[in-house]
């Protein structure tokens, strides 16, 4: 019988149809680079959400003349903590009158200060600047002034006297985020890569076999980006293309090694190489086009996340993925078929002798059945004694939780560096000498006619040092000020949110006044409210998404709910480890109020993947063996290509620790540690313990499992069944039903190999 799959394996893998295909891939290819070219514009980033109060303060702030003119500090301080003498404040004079000369122009305000703090340990010089749309625009204006700083002869005596001078604020944070990315995706996509082609090597144990893979996901990552720059210009997304291509390389690369991994098992049975990649890709295409739709799928509820970087990184991430599994499905075997099996070289797969149980789609070689694999030995240790093996795998994963213990959700702005930069030691020297507030005020906006009512209010709070009207102007019709509030707390501390909280509440409770608060501190405030409100929306969507596809293609509500229990609770484990290994490794004791939602949405999803490609092959396997001798057979035939897998995955990401910011490396770290726990420890030890406990009862309601499983126990009791007519008899009419009911999960029909 020539089913959908079947048909179009042999025209992926023909002679003539792999030539065809492989040319409309590389046409369309090329079309998309020319189409596309040029895309991806710079767009600023917004970490609160759009309808929070922080982000509609800002769109009125925005709306003040000259609101492109903010102020960046220079923060001047003796290297040795002794105070700044009459003649350090008469150079730092000079130095501002300077730098308002070099990088200001006829817009801009002169330079303000020095202005000494109360210990006379350090002064503030206010330089006012023009910030870009972006970050990045702003980062050129900051370059220029720590440049214009570096060759000013008046701050070449004081640094050379012993003096530091570093320049920091708001725009200047910005501008150091921007510009630690510089060349920083080129460095990502250069570590992926070698990371990558060690791993395949190591695993292909062939110089040339994993050049093909790597060549196609290389170019599927290329394609991606294109893409995804496209689609973000046209929905106006916001997200990071370092972590998608990431998602792209290790998804591409977990792909790749399953397809191939049953192209080298099919050439053990099948001469012919093209036949053996055919029927390699007719029973891989069904599990990995349902490990791709799970993690597409999760990934595309996050359109339903308020914050705006991740809704854009969850559409462009499922884009990215469609077309990583695409290109390892429609690019990947016509290559394969073209090279021919001389790729594996130096270890050429042969066809060898084979042993077939009656009735069964898959054959064992002599020389396999002869040396069991590490695999099958330690499945089958562990479904011998279930009750041992999941108690010791439970204690594993609460160990790992409680690393939660000491944790929270939240970094300030020093803390969102890895690597410290100057605007983040410039806050450090302003918090030891100034009111930590300094560097980010809160600003207010409020109807004119009520503004000193707000500052009367605000002034008389507790942690406020002052308040100030700054300026008026007419926004739609109605008259507003701005005013300028200097807390004494740093802004993204637990006290500096409760005092933007604080205000809120006073400001709120002044009639008229339509005020609205907002700055760095209420952006970091609303921040990390919406992705507290991502995490409860988006959990239960991918955990329902998640168990839909685990329950369509298994077909057994039992197993689907267990896998999926497994999951979750893996995924905890690893956040709680990942948060521990942080304060060891980062030195942070926070987390990044980002990582929880990305780290579980990550880990749920891509070990559904796994979950996907082990309780595929358990439910066929039991068929014929029964639930416990299935889950064996299920690991002694996936445990390595999982493995492989789960390694490729998480050496992928853990380049992003090459990225400068905390939340790219929690995020690697995590996400990478968790995949390694979740193929070397749930996979192979705790789910085959499971199901070695319960049994056949796990597949309910698929009648075929237990009623071949208690034909061959009636046959074992009254002789072999290979003495048994009958038995043969219904274990091959058993096996003719579990066809009909595997056909559309992409099984192949009995091909008569006895």
């Amino acid at each position: 019988m020539h089913t959908p799959l079947a048909k179009t394996a042999h025209t992926l893998t023909s002679k003539r149809g792999s030539w065809l295909f492989l040319g409309g891939v590389v046409v369309l290819v090329v079309l998309f680079f020319g189409l596309l070219s040029g895309a991806g514009e710079d767009r600023p980033n917004e970490t609160a959400p759009a309808d929070s109060e922080s982000t509609q303060a800002q769109q009125t702030l925005d709306k003040f003349p000259e609101a492109d003119k903010q102020s960046v500090m220079v923060v001047a301080s003796n290297k040795d903590g002794s105070e700044l003498s009459a003649d350090d404040q008469a150079e730092l004079k000079k130095l501002g009158t300077s730098l308002g000369d070099s990088v200001g122009d006829e817009s801009t305000d002169p330079v303000t200060g020095p202005i000494l703090s109360d210990d006379k340990q350090a002064a503030l010089l206010m330089v006012p600047i023009t910030v870009g749309m972006t970050n990045s625009d702003t980062a050129e204006t900051v370059d220029d002034l720590r440049t214009a700083i570096t060759d000013d002869p008046t701050a070449s005596g004081l640094t050379d006297a012993g003096m530091s001078l570093l320049v920091t604020g708001g725009p200047a944070i910005g501008a150091d985020i921007a510009s630690a990315f510089n060349g920083a995706d080129f460095t990502l996509l250069i570590v992926t890569i070698v990371i990558v082609a060690l791993l395949l090597i190591i695993t292909y144990r062939s110089p040339i076999l994993w050049l093909l893979p790597l060549i196609v996901i290389g170019t599927a990552d290329g394609l991606a980006s294109t893409v995804t720059a496209a689609v973000g210009d046209w929905l106006d997304l916001q997200f990071d293309a370092g972590i998608i291509s990431v998602l792209v390389f290790g998804a591409g690369a977990n792909y790749a090694l399953l397809f191939i991994s049953r192209y080298r098992e099919e050439l053990r049975r099948i001469a012919d190489h093209r036949t053996a990649l055919a029927e390699a890709w007719t029973h891989t295409a069904t599990t990995i086009l349902a490990s791709n739709l799970t993690v597409v799928l999760s990934l595309l509820s996050l359109v339903f996340a308020i914050i705006p970087g991740t809704r854009g990184l969850g559409i462009t991430a499922a884009v990215g993925l469609l077309i990583a599994a695409a290109a390892v499905l429609f690019a990947l075997p016509p290559v394969l078929a073209i090279c021919g099996k001389k790729m594996f070289w130096p270890f050429i797969p042969k066809a060898e002798d084979t042993v077939t149980e009656p009735g069964s789609e898959n054959s064992t070689t002599l020389a396999e059945a002869a040396k069991p694999s590490i695999w099958r030995t330690i499945a089958t240790r562990v479904v011998r004694k279930p009750g041992l093996h999941l108690g010791a795998g439970i204690v594993i994963l609460g160990v790992m939780a409680t690393g939660f213990i000491g944790s929270s959700i939240g970094l300030d702005q020093t803390e969102k560096f890895r690597v410290q930069s100057e605007s983040a030691q410039g806050l450090d020297v302003l918090a030891d000498h100034f009111p930590p507030g300094e560097s980010q005020p809160i600003w207010i906006v409020a109807d004119t006619d009520h503004a000193d009512d707000v500052v009367d209010s605000v002034s008389d709070m507790d942690g406020v040092v002052r308040a100030s009207a700054i300026e008026d102007t007419n926004v739609d019709g109605t008259s507003v000020t701005k005013i300028m509030v200097t807390g004494e707390f740093e802004p993204d501390s637990a006290k500096g949110l409760d005092l933007v909280e604080d205000i809120r509440a006073d400001v709120h409770a002044i009639d008229g006044a339509n005020a609205q608060v907002g700055g760095a501190a209420a952006t970091e405030l609303d921040a990390r409210d919406g992705n507290q409100t991502d995490f409860f929306t988006i959990v239960p969507m991918v955990l329902a998404i998640s168990f839909i596809i685990l329950l369509g293609i298994l077909r057994a509500p039992i197993a689907a709910f267990t896998l999926l229990l497994v999951n979750v609770v893996s995924s905890a484990a690893a956040i709680g480890l990942g948060a521990f290994l942080s304060r060891t490794i980062f030195g942070q004791s926070a987390l990044d109020a980002q990582v929880p939602i990305l780290a579980f949405l990550f880990l749920v999803a891509l070990g559904i993947d796994y979950s996907i490609f082990l309780a595929h092959r358990a439910k066929k396997e039991s068929v014929l063996h029964g639930g416990r001798q299935g889950m064996i057979e299920a690991v002694a035939h996936t445990g390595g290509v999982i493995t492989s897998a789960g390694i490729v995955l998480a050496g992928v990401f853990a380049a992003l620790g090459m990225l400068p910011l905390m939340v790219l490396g929690q995020l690697g770290l995590i996400v990478g540690v968790g995949v390694l726990v979740d193929t070397i420890i749930v996979r192979t030890v705790i789910v085959p313990s499971i199901f070695g406990l319960v049994g056949d009862r796990m597949w309910w309601p698929n009648k075929s499992i237990t009623h071949f499983h208690e034909t061959v126990e009636t046959g074992a009791a009254g002789g072999s069944i290979a003495g048994s007519a009958e038995s043969e008899h219904d274990a091959h009419s058993t096996h003719l039903l579990a066809e009909k009911e595997f056909a559309d999960s992409g099984s192949s029909s009995h091909h008569g190999r006895h």
